[in-house]
């Protein structure tokens, strides 16, 4: 399927249509909106396709760079969509202060890359399928913190400062923390094929009436 089939478009769509196309898609497949990541990327990257010219709107339209993840064909739409893996960078927000770094650094994790720092501050993993991000950090042997595991505290809160993590509609945090990238890692998924994140964010005072106590749920999971 070609990129404005996608959009649900045809080849000859101006770029006002284009755009407004992209935004009813994209809100529509979000996984925050009962979309998934699977889709939502196949929407964005349709748009990207076009936006950098890759596509040829006449002829055979070949789709250029445009990978379509499902295919020619309309997929089984019970079927499971498959979820792409994700790499992430993480930092510790210890770190920060330590180093007189700060999350606005346009170069933060650059630095972070030629400091030396230990695997427990600094390093690279997988998010595999279904993931949220902190099931893939504790996977990969991390020690990330968190406490309820449901998007009732912000313990387990990250920011992300490169790509996109989902968070869901029902979540603690205000509007003025999610709009500086601050997301929960207990339940967000990623929506790039990268990210960059700093987690640890518990130690920041404007996080601190938004947690809960961490030793209640530790206990209870070394009592299961």
């Amino acid at each position: 399927m070609d990129p404005f089939a996608v959009l649900g478009l045809d080849p000859d769509a101006d770029d006002e249509t284009i755009k407004r196309a992209y935004r009813q898609r994209a809100k529509k497949t979000h996984p925050d909106h009962g979309g998934s990541v699977t889709e939502f990327k196949r929407v964005r990257d349709a748009y990207e396709a076009i936006q950098a010219g890759e596509i040829d709107r006449e002829g055979d339209h070949e789709t250029g760079g445009f990978a379509d993840d499902f295919g020619p064909d309309v997929p089984d739409p019970h079927a499971p969509d498959p979820e792409p893996d994700t790499e992430v960078t993480y930092l510790n927000y210890a770190v920060l202060a330590e180093r007189g770094w700060s999350l606005e650094d346009d170069d933060l994790f650059e630095k972070a890359a030629r400091a030396d720092l230990a695997d427990r501050n600094f390093g690279q993993f997988t998010v595999e399928g279904d993931q949220s991000l902190l099931e893939a950090a504790e996977a990969s042997g991390h020690a990330w913190p968190f406490a309820c595991r449901g998007g009732a505290c912000a313990n387990c809160a990250v920011a992300v400062t490169e790509g996109e993590l989902s968070q869901l509609v029902d979540h603690i945090l205000p509007d003025e923390l999610t709009d500086q990238g601050i997301r929960l890692s207990c339940n967000g998924k990623p929506l790039t094929d990268s990210l960059e994140v700093v987690y640890n964010l518990e130690q920041r005072d404007d996080l601190a009436d938004l947690k809960l106590p961490a030793d209640r749920f530790n206990k209870a999971r070394a009592d299961d």
